[in-house]
């Protein structure tokens, strides 16, 4: 059985006829998807560089201004003022922040669901705890895919509206007030 087929394959590809249509049909495809998805991961790549610029920016000045009465929206406009490229940044980020008991380090929820489950970003929230208090957040971004039918664009695990997830993690601890 091997035989046969080897040297059909053989005859085939020594075949000097006709045109190279069937070898052109055959490559194309392979070649527009090997294209398409370095396009889509190279455009991912530069959405999660931009969301964890503007999440370690943000975070930069929760972190040092201690003092400062900063609200969950006021943290997403900051990153999505930081981030720059990501489009529709105020609809499509959510935030997640929760303190964390730095002995019995727990993490976030394995599943995260990209809805808004943020604690306040108050003063109040950081100086209960004490100025030294650990936090983690979680950023979680919606963007659509740039070729969502095919290559990397189709293997993304996508909502119902066609929307696919990315995250920034970060922890921070709170600055001593002077």
């Amino acid at each position: 059985m091997t035989r046969s087929i080897k040297s059909f394959a053989r005859r085939f590809f020594k075949e000097e006829r006709g045109s190279m249509v069937i070898e052109f049909a055959l490559v194309i495809p392979i070649v527009f998807t090997i294209f398409m998805t370095s396009v889509e991961m190279g455009i991912y790549q530069l959405r999660q560089m931009f969301l964890d610029r503007g999440v370690d920016m943000a975070v930069r000045n929760v972190r040092l201004n201690t003092g400062a009465d900063y609200e969950h929206d006021e943290v997403k406009t900051m990153i999505c003022g930081f981030a720059g490229f990501l489009e529709d940044c105020d609809s499509e980020l959510k935030l997640s922040l929760t303190p964390v008991a730095v002995r019995s380090f727990s993490g976030f929820n394995a599943a995260a669901d990209c809805s808004d489950k943020a604690e306040d970003i108050a003063p109040v929230q950081f100086i209960q705890g004490g100025e030294h208090q650990m936090m983690l957040m979680r950023a979680c971004y919606m963007f659509k895919p740039v070729f969502p039918t095919s290559g990397l664009g189709y293997a993304y695990t996508k909502d119902g509206t066609g929307r696919s997830k990315m995250f920034a993690v970060t922890a921070f601890v709170q600055e001593p007030q002077k």
